[in-house]
């Protein structure tokens, strides 16, 4: 199963159960996901870590 299809049939069970409301949670998730990732990784780190 490739990660275009787990992210369809995951907007498409939001939209089939009306759970318009997580979305904004999975946008925050995936948004720290990535400030974690590029943090380990950049200069950037020492101006992040305060943040979590």
């Amino acid at each position: 199963m490739s990660k275009s299809q787990v992210l369809l049939q995951l907007w498409e069970l939001m939209k089939y159960n009306k759970k318009y409301w997580l979305l904004p949670i999975i946008v925050v998730l995936v948004l720290t996901g990535l400030a974690l990732v590029f943090a380990q990784s950049s200069a950037l780190a020492p101006f992040l870590y305060p943040l979590f």
